[in-house]
């Protein structure tokens, strides 16, 4: 018994040791040759225009902070993650990066010290990014951006999982070798679409979010190889992620492409949806700065993706409940609730009013599988965000002060069940659940205000 006790020891010790070794052992990368000096004005404003499409402004800049200078909160399965200052401030920032450097950070997920980043910096994603719009955007943050000088704020990670090397294994087993996956237009027919799916798959990491992830938090794919690419991902803050495949209930299917431009530019289209959470941040600080050749590109890309396996819900318009509701008719808990509470912005008969109130008849997010985003809708509200194109500020006040865990049921079920929904009914332990998620410093969110019938 000793002796296998020992043999058993020295197993684990040898597989430590392999562990280590693996995690240590330095990421070799190519250098990138940098752009001549007569370019760099071309590349800067180049890289203005890359950065928008990437997004960076939403994670680098915290709320009321400069321009990339980092400090944002980020939740995270494992904790608090603190954005960090990717200005060209030499002592706080990143000014001392080479090329090299940035690079990567971008597309490998290793510091310039060598520690690996957590993937909530995209660089799955980005390692598709080409080697012109690396040095486009090194190009634009170390000459058109400012520097500023603010020191990074430690991640809110307790210890084991703060230690940096395990990330250096996830990102050696998950994170695909830039170069092994070079984005590659002459894979699809149209030039459009293939532009698209550059955008998409890469700068725009629409997959982070959209894309469902394993139990090692990997993306499940990072390209349409894969049915599980976008078909939607994991809940955000109470938000759910949408699917972006061609389901026709809970998907883009039922979107025109120029339905899916409309939204990307100003957070609202005419027939399907308005934006609001995280998304709308997507929208104003990326989306809606892209051109209209490569928004319509995206759309084009999106509406190539053919529908997931997951039909949960379907859509058929059946004018019964406009009829109903117009006739005073109000046979359930939830129809009462729908007419008091929200038929004078969505009208009795679902449709809303185009790009202010959303129409609730084959609204993609009333029909996702996962019922969250619009308990998370009910409970608390949203803001509908100001674009250029929009400048409106909009908004749904939450209702989470006046409706009862069983009351928010009735009603989500009822509005997903009607005007030709059908979606899976929504129970109120699902409402318990998120609702004591939710702050409870707010006196809206707090059941001890919920007025009693």
């Amino acid at each position: 018994m000793k002796k296998f006790l020992l043999s058993l020891f020295g197993l684990g010790m040898l597989v430590l040791v392999v562990v280590l070794v693996f995690a240590f052992w330095p990421t070799h990368t190519r250098s990138l040759q940098a752009s001549p000096e007569a370019e760099q004005a071309a590349l800067i404003e180049k890289g203005r225009y890359l950065a928008d499409a990437g997004d960076c402004t939403a994670c680098h800049t915290g709320k009321g902070g400069k321009p990339f200078a980092g400090g944002l909160p980020i939740a995270s399965p494992i904790g608090t993650l603190y954005s960090s200052n990717i200005t060209p401030d030499k002592k706080s920032g990143i000014g001392n990066y080479s090329l090299d450097d940035f690079d990567r950070a971008i597309r490998h997920g290793i510091a310039a010290d060598g520690a690996s980043l957590y993937p909530a910096m995209p660089y799955p994603a980005y390692a598709k990014i080409s080697d012109d719009d690396m040095r486009a955007l090194y190009a634009y943050f170390m000459r058109g951006v400012a520097p500023v000088h603010a020191e990074n704020r430690a991640n809110e990670v307790p210890w084991p999982l703060s230690m940096r090397w395990p990330l250096a294994i996830w990102r050696k087993v998950f994170a695909p070798d830039p170069d092994a996956v070079a984005f590659n237009a002459d894979g699809y027919k149209d030039p459009q679409v293939a532009r698209g799916a550059y955008l998409v798959q890469g700068l725009g990491h629409c997959g982070s979010c959209h894309t469902p992830r394993a139990l090692t938090l990997q993306e499940k794919a990072l390209d349409e190889s894969s049915p599980a690419y976008l078909s939607g991902g994991p809940v955000i803050d109470g938000w759910l992620a949408v699917n972006l495949r061609g389901n026709p209930a809970d998907g883009l299917g039922a979107w025109s492409a120029e339905d899916i431009v409309a939204t990307m530019r100003s957070a609202r289209s005419t027939t399907h949806a308005v934006v609001g959470s995280a998304m709308g941040d997507v929208v104003v600080h990326s989306t809606q700065h892209l051109n209209d050749g490569d928004l319509q590109a995206m759309a084009a890309y999106l509406k190539t993706l053919p529908a997931g396996d997951r039909q949960v819900s379907s859509f058929k318009a059946d004018p019964t409940t406009a009829n109903a509701l117009a006739a005073g008719q109000e046979d359930s808990r939830g129809a009462e609730l729908y007419v008091d509470n929200c038929a004078a912005c969505h009208r009795t008969n679902g449709q809303g009013y185009a790009r202010v109130f959303p129409k609730i008849a084959g609204n993609s997010s009333v029909l996702a599988q996962d019922p969250v985003s619009m308990i998370r809708l009910v409970l608390t509200g949203s803001k509908l965000p100001a674009t250029a194109t929009a400048p409106s500020e909009l908004g749904m006040p939450g209702f989470a002060w006046r409706l009862s865990d069983a009351e928010v049921a009735q009603l989500l079920t009822f509005i997903r069940s009607s005007w030709g929904n059908q979606a899976p009914a929504v129970r109120s332990a699902q409402v318990k659940q998120l609702r004591d998620t939710l702050p409870i410093e707010s006196p809206a969110v707090s059941r001890t205000n919920i007025a009693k019938p």
